[in-house]
């Protein structure tokens, strides 16, 4: 008898953790945006914009350890509920910070609001894996995970349909060039009085909502997963050897690389469209329309990859996406106009599975008792995402590199890291072949 994808007895825990999905989706897509206008509305460069990124991305790797000791000395109930409560405060920081006019104060906000979802991601991916038969975790978190995608586009939407139209910082001459750099410094003082407040908004509202699921969760009974079991009768190994086992587990120690580079990928896919469209003369609202169809791309994806694991084996499925992904950053990298935008779009489908199957691959054979530790290196290396971006940052404030607009040149990045998930991909297929 074929193991079920969710028990009904995980139905309850499975929607209101698969929640949290969401939830941290619309931070990551809202932000994404934010860097290009914080470049017009500070007068920053590609590089020091870039920096909410770094901020961003950097709570995950300053917080996803102290996040796996926390839960695993107490529940992932209690990790769910202080994640959603650093959340709420990072969120709630933007008054200030947007009172004060201040790109720090903002970078301190998302860092403190991102130690939030390193507990709520070193939380729920292992939850969700427990939650039902082993055979069909890897399958479950990418379920799980394919409602990542809407809150994404719920932040990618409030973002271009809400956010960036109000900017009046970004509005255009007849040329199509902005034009607040040519006007005097009280207009620029007013302007930003005005497009802070826009910016803010939108954060103080989810951090509203984030307070609603704080509440709803804190009365809700959560099961206790296996691991949480072996801990109360007093089996737990100790940190040391959960470390030990970890690193002497090559297709997880490699997986923590791999998911490194993958974040890095989607990071600067998603953050640099609004750039590579703004080289072809779009504006930022129109080019996050082009953002929002990466996304729609990619949640559809993550449905069709989880149907296909049913048939084809999720490490090579694997592979053959990141070459999908490859040859799509190609295109971008070579094509020069509308059709190297069109690539930069499709990278987003090949990218849907990359996160939970190779989280899952990674997991595969790690001791239960190791799971959360192992969960929060996996979570801690989203500091990819911190790491290149301002790397593509500099690429791009070349203008333009032996005769090619620097910003088409700058999605080499994402193409390398792409080949190393493709060999991580055949590596840990070939391995699993090899023991049969």
């Amino acid at each position: 008898m074929k193991a079920k994808l969710i028990e009904k007895k995980y139905l309850l825990t499975f929607v209101l953790v698969t929640s949290l999905f969401a939830l941290w989706g619309f931070a990551n897509d809202i932000t994404n945006p934010m860097v290009a206008a914080f470049q017009t509305l500070m007068e920053l460069t590609a590089a020091k914009a870039s920096m909410v990124q770094f901020a961003f991305y950097g709570g995950y790797a300053t917080m996803a350890i102290p996040a796996a000791l926390f839960i695993r000395r107490y529940s992932y109930k209690s990790g769910i509920l202080l994640g959603l409560g650093l959340y709420a405060v990072g969120a709630f920081l933007f008054i200030p910070a947007a009172a004060n006019e201040s790109f720090a104060f903002f970078c301190v906000s998302l860092y403190i609001l991102t130690f939030g979802l390193a507990f709520l991601e070193t939380t729920a991916n292992p939850f969700i894996l427990s939650l039902g038969a082993k055979e069909t975790s890897t399958r479950r978190l990418n379920l799980a995970q394919a409602f990542n995608p809407m809150g994404s586009l719920c932040g990618m939407s409030v973002a271009s349909l809400i956010v960036l139209p109000q900017l009046i910082s970004d509005r255009r001459d007849a040329a199509g060039q902005i034009i607040f750099g040519a006007l005097s410094e009280a207009e620029k003082a007013d302007i930003r009085v005005h497009d802070l407040a826009v910016i803010r908004n939108p954060y103080v509202a989810i951090g509203l909502v984030v307070v609603a699921v704080f509440i709803i969760i804190a009365l809700t009974k959560m099961p206790k997963t296996q691991s949480e079991e072996q801990k109360a009768q007093g089996h737990t190994h100790t940190t040391s050897q959960t470390l030990s086992n970890l690193w002497h587990n090559t297709i997880y120690r490699e997986g923590v690389l791999a998911q490194m580079f993958y974040v890095a990928a989607q990071i600067m896919t998603w953050t640099f469209i609004i750039q590579y469209a703004d080289n072809l003369g779009i504006n930022k609202a129109t080019a996050q329309m082009y953002n929002i169809v990466a996304m729609s791309l990619f949640l559809c994806s993550r449905f069709i990859s989880t149907f296909l694991m049913k048939y084809v084996n999720s490490r090579r499925l694997l592979a053959i996406f990141g070459c999908g992904a490859a040859v799509c950053s190609l295109g971008a990298i070579c094509f020069v106009g509308m059709f190297g935008l069109y690539c930069l779009v499709g990278i987003s489908f090949f990218m849907s599975l990359m996160f939970p199957t190779i989280y899952g691959i990674a997991l595969e054979d790690v001791d239960s008792q190791d799971t959360t530790l192992g969960a929060a290196f996996l979570v801690m290396a989203i500091v990819g995402g911190a790491l290149m971006p301002p790397l593509q940052g500099l690429i791009i404030d070349q203008h333009t590199i032996m005769g090619h607009p620097a910003v088409n040149v700058s999605f080499v990045l994402p193409l390398v890291c792409f080949l190393l998930i493709i060999a991580y991909g055949y590596r840990s297929y070939v391995r699993i072949e090899n023991r049969k």
